[in-house]
């Protein structure tokens, strides 16, 4: 089975002295996915741009290592990744400072015909993974081409996965409002955190929201709570599972835990597992990459689940 996710990725900059790592939300998923993937006959593809620069050549060859194909990341010259800065105060309180206007990610569609708009053309994925970030990065024009590719996912029998990360300092709740209404009739999984479904909608009762937009699975992650899991949605008569998490360390760095989970899950799904056994492995992995600091685990420290 052939997945793809198109997002940014970015680079990173943190702790004393600096260090440069990457990151990005559908870029964690697609890394630990990849990970669990190759146990799985789940081949992972990643769909962004990138400049021509050494530290893109670098991010490049990071994920080629990871077994994550690379075919559809287009190359554009004259433009750099995006960067942020994580600041963590003595408390162990994060601020993050970003640089990504001009990031090259954003201008993905904006010359001749992608590599991802070609794979989906040539029926060459099975399922095609977005978040809220996905869109929240492009023009007002790009994000019109990609909720076309999922619609053309959707016709060619595919499937697509949308996960609501939302991020306020990329676009208002209105704007989000306005473009999920445009993505979710095309999803046929949703993964939604407790506390974006609140940032975006008021509310989080995901069992009257996403029948409307045909969707019919949802599972909806509550930090180091249970998460709920909504399956045969569409029949109007969901069922609704409640798997607990494993016990999370709350006092280390959270970064990528949410994406850590959504990777663990869709592994799961992916491969034929139950919705409850898929929603165990990503309380599994997300137990153990809160113990880690960054968006990145070492290989190793999830040998006893791959």
């Amino acid at each position: 089975m052939k997945i793809a996710f198109f997002g940014e990725c970015m680079v990173e900059l943190s702790g004393q002295p600096l260090r440069r790592t990457f990151g990005g939300d559908t870029l964690n998923t697609a890394l630990y996915l990849a990970r669990l993937g190759r146990s799985r006959q789940l081949s992972v593809s990643y769909a962004t741009a990138l400049g021509t620069d050494h530290i893109s050549s670098d991010m490049l060859m990071a994920w080629q290592e990871e077994h994550i194909d690379t075919a559809m990341v287009r190359r554009l010259e004259h433009k750099l990744p995006g960067l942020y800065l994580v600041e963590t105060e003595p408390s162990g309180e994060r601020h993050f400072h970003y640089w990504r206007n001009d990031s090259a990610a954003k201008f993905y569609f904006a010359t001749a015909l992608s590599p991802l708009e070609q794979a989906i053309q040539n029926r060459q994925l099975d399922v095609l993974c977005i978040s809220g970030v996905s869109l929240a990065i492009l023009a007002e024009e790009a994000k019109a081409i990609l909720v076309t590719l999922l619609e053309q996912m959707k016709a060619n029998g595919g499937r697509v996965v949308f996960d609501n990360n939302f991020r306020p300092q990329l676009w208002t709740v209105k704007q989000a409002q306005y473009w999920y209404q445009q993505a979710l009739p095309y999803a046929d999984l949703v993964i939604a955190s407790e506390a974006d479904e609140r940032r975006i909608w008021g509310d989080c009762d995901v069992r009257y929201r996403y029948p409307d937009f045909d969707c019919d699975e949802v599972v909806v992650t509550r930090g180091s709570q249970p998460c709920f899991v909504y399956t045969e949605m569409r029949s109007g008569n969901p069922v609704k599972s409640v798997v607990a998490a494993k016990v999370l360390d709350t006092t280390t760095d959270p970064c990528a835990v949410g994406d850590a989970f959504a990777a663990g899950y869709l592994a799961g799904r992916l491969s034929g597992e139950s919705a409850t056994m898929a929603a165990e492995l990503g309380h599994e992995l997300a137990a153990i990459v809160i113990q880690h600091p960054g968006a990145i685990i070492p290989p190793e420290a999830m040998e006893d689940i791959l």
